[in-house]
């Protein structure tokens, strides 16, 4: 049966659906999906969940962590997927992350899953992660649920991963080989967007760097001549940035802030940092801009006479959608949950997930939450729009979906040869990118 229009959570009073408030018209069912008789059982499952998830949600909302920190989350996210049947992992590789596994008869492949835990400085989870923690323990308990009632052979491995924010806890995940068993690996991310809808977007590939600037103190009024001047290193870089920005395309992202120790307005500083976050659509992108940047930097401690050390601090990688992963889930929520877009999601945000994208076959959705005008990721507004029911509710409904294709993913070997096809030709497709 297709959703009707009656069926789309409404925002609540004050707040609008971003990028705009309309509310986009459900396509008639283009078919019915693969085995409908085990989406009802997903259906069931996460509907039996909803006070649980809720409250699980809201306990990790109401105790923001930042990277590394996240010992309430862990400790709550473990407790529960060990109460609903799973093999716990606590601090698994990572002292707050953590492995939930689930195997059903022998044999089988396996699907993995992602649950983000971390928080925001100052701003708590406002890019709503305690979404997506829930909507890893959603889809992992709804695909057990089937694996039971259908007699599956698989795997479940959901990863609580921490510190994507500010560390990309992925990475190290990921080359400490905790992904290596997976077949295939799910996620999803709120964010603004029409009412509704489910993106497909990809990301911004990203690279993070520290410029530190080394100098020389002197009196700044009585013999400033003395000095060489850090800040003024770290300024200079800064413009060098601002001048090239014009040159680079608009969908390219050079941005940072400055810091430094023992500043006094008296005292010529001998040390300041700027930390640079470098941005492109895809990695390749981002590296051709880097090479632009770097000079930036160089010519700044040129012109003060200071030392220069640039530190790479790790770079992610643009998300490649699966295709195959991706028409699924689209066409199941066309069919049941709403509409599909390729264009808002975290379309210009970034994401460590990109790493495990170029790794294994991955898919990564977003998801639309009301929010307030000018309340999108990373502000105070859209921390409180990750706790309403409404984005409750929409976070469910991706999480049905993608536990739809993760067992379509374990079941159906015609369709995971089509998923590993389209990695490979996605594989293929990057190499040839010089």
């Amino acid at each position: 049966m297709c959703l009707s229009s009656a069926h789309i959570s409404l925002a609540s009073p004050g707040t609008v659906w971003r990028p705009d408030d309309t509310t986009p018209s459900v396509p008639a069912c283009p078919g019915t999906v693969y085995r409908e008789d085990i989406l009802r059982t997903i259906e069931e499952t996460i509907a039996a969940l909803d006070g649980e998830l809720r409250q699980l949600s809201m306990e990790i909302h109401d105790h923001p962590e930042l990277a590394y920190q996240e010992r309430h989350a862990h400790d709550v996210l473990t407790t529960f997927m060990a109460r609903h049947g799973f093999e716990v992992e606590p601090h698994y590789h990572l002292e707050t992350a953590w492995l939930a596994s689930y195997e059903h008869g022998t044999g089988g492949r396996t699907i993995g899953i992602n649950s983000e835990m971390d928080a925001l400085p100052g701003v708590g989870h406002a890019c709503g992660h305690n979404l997506i923690a829930i909507a890893g323990v959603a889809v992992a308990c709804a695909i057990k649920a089937v694996f039971e009632k259908f007699d599956v052979s698989g795997k479940i491995q959901l990863l609580g991963t921490p510190a994507e924010e500010t560390a990309s806890g992925k990475l190290d995940l990921l080359e400490s080989g905790c992904y290596k068993n997976m077949d295939a690996c799910l996620m999803c991310h709120p964010a603004p967007g029409p009412k509704g809808s489910v993106s497909l977007s990809s990301c911004l590939a990203l690279e993070r760097i520290e410029v530190e600037y080394f100098g020389h103190t002197a009196h700044a009024a009585l013999s400033p001549w003395e000095g060489k001047n850090a800040l003024d290193a770290a300024v200079l870089g800064y413009n060098n940035i601002s001048a090239l920005r014009q040159q680079l395309r608009p969908t390219h992202r050079v941005h940072g802030i400055f810091e430094g120790k023992d500043w006094a307005p008296n005292i010529i500083p001998d040390y300041a940092k700027f930390i640079c976050y470098v941005r492109a659509p895809t990695r390749a992108e981002q590296q051709q801009t880097m090479i632009r940047v770097i000079p930036c930097f160089e010519a700044a401690a040129l012109a003060t006479g200071c030392k220069l050390k640039i530190t790479g601090k790790g770079a992610v990688y643009d998300l490649r959608q699966n295709k195959a992963l991706g028409d699924e889930v689209a066409h199941v929520v066309r069919s049941k949950y709403g509409s599909v877009d390729y264009e808002w999601g975290i379309k210009s945000a970034s994401t460590d997930f990109g790493n495990v994208t170029y790794a294994i076959p991955s898919l990564h959705p977003g998801f639309s939450i009301p929010t307030v005008l000018d309340g999108g990721n990373h502000t105070s507004a859209f921390a409180t729009a990750a706790a309403t029911p409404e984005a409750h509710a929409a976070c469910l409904d991706v999480s049905k979906a993608l536990a739809a294709v993760g067992v379509r993913v374990v079941i159906d070997d015609a369709f995971f040869a089509q998923v590993k096809r389209t990695f490979e030709e996605d594989r293929a497709a990057r190499n040839l990118v010089v």
